[in-house]
This record gives C-alpha cells, sequence and structure tokens, in this order.
C-alpha cells in the first residue's frame, strides 16, 4: 500500500537519501527547515522524499525529489510528482524545480516546461564537481508547472 505522510519533526534524519538528489549537506541546510517534507512509503518502507518551499504567495519550488536507489525506476517518484501537484495546486498559481540537465525529461512528461537557467551554478556554488553519468552539471535548469 502506498501512503505520502508530511514529515514535520527530525527532517535532517534523512540527510542519507537527500543528498542522492543534492550532494552537498550545506546546500540541503538552506532550504530544509524551511521547506515542507514529505515521505512516501510502500507498504510501510520509505522509499522516496521531496521538500517543497514557498517562493511568494504564487510560487511554490520543488527543492529536493530522491529515491533509494534499490527502488528508481520503479514509479515512485512520479507517484510523488503527482501528489505533490495536487496539495500545491490548491495553493499556488504555480511550481518550479531547478534541475541538471538529465532532469530536463522527467519533469518534462509531467507537463514542467523549460523557464530560464543560471548559468554555472552548480561549479559556483558546490564545493566539489557534480558528475551524472560522465557528464559534468554545470548550468542549473529552472522547469515550470502553472496550475
Amino acid at each position: 500500500m502506498i501512503e505520502i505522510k508530511t514529515i514535520e519533526i527530525n527532517k535532517k534524519s534523512q540527510i542519507d537519501l537527500l543528498m542522492l538528489a543534492d550532494p552537498c549537506e550545506e546546500m540541503i541546510d538552506k532550504y530544509l527547515n524551511k521547506g515542507t517534507m514529505y515521505a512516501l512509503y510502500d507498504n510501510k518502507e520509505l522509499t522516496c522524499i521531496a521538500v517543497v518551499n514557498e517562493i511568494s504567495k504564487e510560487i511554490c519550488e520543488l527543492k529536493n525529489i530522491a529515491t533509494y536507489e534499490h527502488f528508481q525506476n520503479m514509479g515512485y517518484a512520479s507517484k510523488m510528482i503527482y501528489h505533490l501537484l495536487d496539495v500545491y495546486s490548491k495553493k499556488y498559481s504555480s511550481m518550479v524545480v531547478g534541475t541538471s540537465e538529465s532532469g530536463v525529461p522527467f519533469y518534462e512528461k509531467f507537463g514542467f516546461v523549460y523557464s530560464h537557467k543560471i548559468k554555472n551554478f552548480f561549479v559556483d556554488n558546490y564545493p566539489e564537481p557534480i558528475f551524472e553519468g560522465e557528464l559534468q552539471c554545470v548550468d542549473m535548469l529552472y522547469l515550470s508547472y502553472n496550475f
């Protein structure tokens, strides 16, 4: 049985999972306690986590979504995205997400569209280079979903 819960206390206890999507703990610390954390469980086993922050009264941002490696490509992150779009469509006019180039197709399949990019974001803001496969993450690409 799939269940998604809001996590309100001890969010930092999920740092290992959060770091699968954002490998810098200092960057996570900047948004973790400001945001709302969601945990997706399948038969009471944690599979996926997400953090959403308010940017303005009209816009929220998906700051982190991560699935344990042994649960990836099983639809858990997709279920989480659909849940978040449902929840936040009642409060905001749009949701944005920043991702590397390799993450763009995942978000596009839900209807997110390219908004803008921050050049050299990953190079300028992370202490170590970040690679996805053989490609180094350089620019942060922002996508937006309008409710």
